[in-house]
């Protein structure tokens, strides 16, 4: 199991016991029949921390960005696929890039 994989369950984990600590803090409130005006600090600070866990987890267990830029050599098609009956050139992408300086090459 990676770092980053690892980060992330336990930001899960975090969340879910935020919740289940607002679920029983509210059941409190019912018991001593006072006002939900929030949730304690507590629990906002495991909101924030377990957001950030997973938030990193998010962004570095998928693996490396790559360019969408037309125009970049990471982005060529090698081959095309088997089945050219689903290609289809005739939609409204046509239009988005008639409109703009870009030309599409077939």
């Amino acid at each position: 199991m990676g770092f980053g994989l690892t980060i992330g369950v336990l930001g899960v984990l975090i969340l879910s016991h935020a919740a289940y600590s607002t679920i029983q803090y509210r059941g409190l409130l019912k018991i001593t029949e006072d006002e939900f005006n929030g949730a304690p600090m507590n629990v906002v600070v495991e909101l924030i921390l377990g957001f950030l866990l997973c938030m990193y987890a998010g962004l570095t267990v998928p693996g490396n960005f790559q360019s969408i830029h037309p125009a970049s050599k990471e982005n060529r098609i090698v081959s095309l696929s088997e089945n050219l009956d689903f290609i289809i050139f005739n939609h409204r992408g046509r239009v988005v890039l008639s409109d703009s300086n870009m030309k599409l090459k077939l």
